[in-house]
């Protein structure tokens, strides 16, 4: 029998999902939209999405007006962008790759700075294109033969500095020359590895697929360059490579001698096309071992009896209020009652099923004198779930359930009708929350053990809920920027500060960022779980850090102190913090003064904590206001002997 092995990571990307989910939304929103070239290469796709009524066009003047413009998944160059803002002033929907838009971020910071920007990639590319048109004067190499030519000459003339990217599609065989060749040859380089991630490791399964395996099948538009690398890569590996669009244009006869066959697949191929090769080659497996099954066999089968615990397929020939009759081809006349045609007790038999349906059972008892076998969908329908709870498993696909009940040390997911247990430590809840909330709640896992004999399936919600934070948190680090604005949520609380997650990715707001008011704990401000507005301070994305604030920056403490208060103002002051020197009081929020132990009293003091303390209101009156250095003076003794001084003079005047 033929092994069929599929690669882990063959078909869409992220980014290309993203691509196509994007655009069939917007083809749905009730606002006309064009693709500005194709949003991927994949013919199939771009036809279903023309089909829902987005075309495709080659430029800017073919947008019809009041039309939104789909960005595809590989980009479009700044000119483009200031167009559709400036000039034509249309809906846009960018379904660039983040990773994509981060080397137009890299490039345009190396063009602004003065370097010579190198992009290693094919010029006609338009990927390529659209990084290029993020800066000036980019040079394009499809090898280290083409750069070193280019270097040759250049490093006699120049002493520019160098910023190397790479298309996102390359290979290491071709990437790793040229950058090592910018290493040696270029000083002051900087050299960014943006080959994406997701095709490296395609292309390392996809070679070490074709290692192993006799012939391989790789899936693809012919357009896409990913996929055409995919292609040479296995042939490298393996003498038999066929490079297919479509499940249609694959030959099963030129691999009928192939005891194991690899598929893989470019980033721009749909899932459906991925299975429509693969059930093709499992029909022609099937096919060859019912050809080698024996003529004994086969006759053995047609007159074989029912039994019970038999999966047969018949043919709906009546419905009643209570069952379903059932021509099975046999001497035995089948019926499926309705408490097992479905778990739903309130369905009716002809919403599930309409006399001449095919229909697949298992049997549950024969009664071979009254020639009745008792049959049922709903049992069947349970081997059928947990055969893919069990494929779950191998192919790590995440599944979806609806969480029924708390029990000791986790929680129990229906799924597919089976009980899926996902201990306290895998429901990606903290260590001691209350699990019960979750109960009735819609949730995604993975399947991480199962055992059929013993009916236990276990899960874990934590796997899911952390690669979907992973990819959150890749889409802020592309797309993050300085006085950016985000909604997060606070995780928790230190006596510095308050760490908000922003999307996958935790930023600390400083307890001098949260408030203008002076405060001692963050607590007082923001509580564990609130919804906060923060904005990105400043990042380090080497070290994965971000520092964010919470003050309105639009409005300025000392702008609203100096409207309202002038030397010589009395004012209520709340006493934030007591020094030896003296106590600092809060005049508006943000505005602190300070109250000099030799103010603090009419009469001499030990320290300032003889006559005030932290939080208490005191009346002041301002002596001094420096505006250079934003610094006020505060008095009560100066206060009090005014208050003195007009109580004498109303006592002259009696």
């Amino acid at each position: 029998m033929r092994e069929v092995i599929l690669a882990k990571s063959a078909g869409f990307c992220f980014g290309v999902r993203r691509a196509v989910e994007l655009a069939q939304q917007v083809a749905q929103s009730g606002q006309p939209y064009v693709m500005l070239g194709p949003v991927i290469h994949n013919d199939h796709v771009i036809a279903d999405l023309e089909a829902r009524g987005v075309r495709c066009v080659a430029s800017l003047e073919e947008v019809p007006p009041g039309c939104g413009v789909i960005i595809r998944s590989h980009g479009e160059g700044k000119a483009v962008y200031d167009r559709l803002g400036a000039a034509m002033d249309c809906p846009v929907a960018d379904a660039t790759c983040v990773k994509v838009a981060h080397i137009h971020e890299i490039v345009k910071d190396a063009s602004d700075r003065g370097r010579q920007v190198i992009i290693i990639g094919a010029p006609e590319h338009p990927e390529v294109k659209a990084i290029a048109g993020w800066c000036i004067g980019a040079k394009i190499f499809r090898n280290v033969a083409e750069l070193t030519e280019f270097l040759e000459i250049w490093n006699e003339n120049s002493q520019k500095p160098v910023t190397l990217v790479s298309q996102t599609t390359s290979t290491d065989r071709i990437w790793i020359p040229c950058r090592e060749k910018v290493k040696k040859e270029c000083t002051n380089a900087e050299i960014f590895d943006t080959i994406c991630n997701a095709t490296c490791m395609r292309q390392s399964e996809a070679q070490s697929l074709a290692e192993r395996c006799q012939a391989m099948i790789v899936i693809g538009d012919r357009k896409s360059s990913n996929t055409t690398r995919l292609a040479e890569l296995c042939r490298a590996h393996c003498p038999l490579v066929y490079h297919i669009s479509r499940a249609e244009e694959l030959d099963p006869r030129k691999v009928s001698g192939v005891a194991s066959v690899g598929i893989t697949a470019g980033a721009s191929t749909p899932g459906w096309i991925i299975k429509e090769v693969k059930d093709k080659m499992s029909e022609e497996n099937i096919n060859a071992m019912e050809i080698e099954e024996s003529f004994a066999d086969m006759l053995e089968k047609s007159i074989k009896t029912l039994n019970t615990g038999d999966k047969v397929t018949g043919v709906v020939t009546g419905i009643t209020a209570t069952e379903v009759n059932v021509d099975l081809g046999t001497k035995h006349a089948g019926y499926i009652p309705l408490s097992e045609l479905s778990d739903d007790p309130s369905v009716k038999p002809e919403d599930i099923v309409k006399v001449g349906d095919e229909i697949e059972t298992y049997v549950m008892r024969v009664n071979d004198v009254e020639g009745v076998a008792t049959l049922s969908k709903k049992r069947l329908d349970s081997v059928k779930n947990w055969d893919t709870i069990e494929a779950a498993v191998e192919e790590k696909t995440i599944l979806e359930g609806t969480v029924t009940e708390v029990n000791k040390g986790g929680i129990v997911v229906n799924v597919k009708g089976i009980r899926v247990f996902v201990p306290a430590s895998q429901t990606g809840k903290p260590r001691g929350a209350d699990l019960s909330e979750m109960v009735k709640e819609q949730v995604k896992l993975r399947i991480t053990e199962v055992n059929r004999s013993r009916r236990r399936v276990v899960g874990s919600i934590r796997s899911v809920l952390a690669e979907e934070r992973a990819a959150k948190a890749a889409e802020v680090w592309a797309n993050i920027e300085e006085g950016k604005h985000y909604e997060g949520t606070v995780k928790s609380l230190t006596s510095y500060g308050a760490f908000v997650d922003i999307g996958g990715v935790d930023g600390m707001v400083h307890v001098s960022e949260l408030s203008w008011s002076r405060i001692k704990n963050p607590a007082e401000v923001v509580s564990v779980g609130d919804k906060v507005n923060v904005y990105v301070i400043s990042f380090d994305a080497e070290k994965k850090k971000i520092s964010l604030g919470m003050k309105d920056r639009n409005e300025d403490p000392w702008e609203k102190f100096t409207s309202t208060y002038e030397v010589g103002s009395v004012a209520s002051v709340r006493v934030v913090k007591l020094m030896t020197f003296g106590a600092f009081a809060e005049i508006v929020p943000g505005v602190d003064g300070l109250i000099h132990i030799s103010q603090i009293a009419d009469h001499r003091i030990e320290k300032p904590g003889d006559e005030l303390e932290e939080g208490q209101i005191v009346d002041v009156k301002i002596t001094d206001i420096d505006y250079d250095r934003k610094k006020v003076s505060l008095s009560i003794r100066a206060l009090l002997n005014d208050n003195r001084a007009a109580a004498e003079d109303d006592g002259e005047e009696d």
